[in-house]
């Protein structure tokens, strides 16, 4: 039934706006892996963001709250979700590499000691972080590959998107990794 709605989608976008971000295509074509074991969790910007790939030591920096701007000059605004969502636990295994309570005395040290400049904005599901993104354009934050809609832009990280095989954040590690 997904993979009959994300075909539904897809020819939508491409019916009214002639094409669609590749990204988003990939995205949206590949119905998540059975078993939800290897479910991607995307990357999201706004729309209006120009930058469409980044490193991932680039985007930890982002997530670190060590940069502060995007490249166009536009403040950068992070977005997570409540620490119950299993989407928060990858990021912090994948990205941060910080347990949950790390994470919370990096950003009261780093705000403390001015080396970060915003603690990230929390927002309880989904559809919130979805709504934030795309209701602010310097936005960045993360859903699962299977909520992303249309509504928002999925940043290729090193090059890949949640579709890719090589794709590094999941919501459960694999193993032998």
């Amino acid at each position: 039934m997904r993979r009959l709605v994300n075909i539904l989608f897809y020819t939508i976008i491409v019916l009214t706006h002639g094409g669609v971000d590749p990204a988003l295509r990939v995205a949206a074509a590949t119905p998540p892996p059975a078993g939800g074991s290897e479910q991607a969790v995307a990357i999201i910007v706004n729309q209006a963001n120009p930058v469409e790939n980044f490193s991932f030591d680039d985007l930890r920096k982002i997530f670190l709250g060590e940069r502060s701007h995007w490249p166009n000059g536009r403040r950068i605004t992070l977005v997570m979700l409540d620490p119950s969502q299993p989407e928060r636990k990858a990021v912090l295994r994948d990205i941060y590499g910080m347990s949950e309570k790390d994470f919370n005395n990096h950003f009261i040290q780093g705000v403390f000691s001015g080396a970060v400049f915003v603690s990230p904005k929390n927002l309880a599901t989904p559809p919130d972080v979805l709504k934030f993104v795309f209701n602010v354009p310097g936005a960045i934050g993360y859903v699962r590959a299977s909520d992303v809609d249309s509504t928002v832009k999925v940043l290729r990280v090193d090059g890949r998107v949640p579709a890719d095989k090589d794709y590094r954040f999941r919501l459960n590690a694999r193993s032998g990794k």
